[in-house]
């Protein structure tokens, strides 16, 4: 991913609840974006695809920094969107910084993002 990232406004973290995922209204090259709380109040952003069969991971279980694709149960790392072993495969993970109570998620300026 370069280094160069547009900060695009999501809502208030507020909207997310404790161990929760939300599918977001913007993509990345069509792709569907979601941001993930832990029970431990980090946030991490992914593609919303799990990499084995296309799940929707904002669907799934989030326990500790992994989160179970809902469809045949792989789990998927949220810092870094790899498939944890014995499965192998990722998901593309994307920057995510608070600021003033709001969520913003970086995405890459060369990319076809769109809301």
């Amino acid at each position: 991913m370069s280094s160069a990232v547009e900060w695009i406004n999501i809502g208030s973290i507020d909207e997310i609840p404790l161990r929760g995922a939300r599918r977001l209204c913007v993509t990345l090259n069509g792709r569907p974006l979601a941001i993930f709380r832990t029970g431990d109040d980090r946030l991490f952003a992914l593609v919303d695809v799990c990499p084995h069969k296309k799940g929707p991971l904002s669907e799934g279980i989030i326990s500790g920094t992994t989160v179970t694709c809902p469809l045949h149960n792989w789990n998927i790392r949220l810092d870094d969107g790899k498939a944890v072993g014995p499965d192998e495969g990722d998901t593309m993970s994307l920057p995510v910084k608070i600021a003033g109570g709001d969520v913003l998620v970086g995405l890459p300026v060369e990319t076809g993002a769109s809301v």
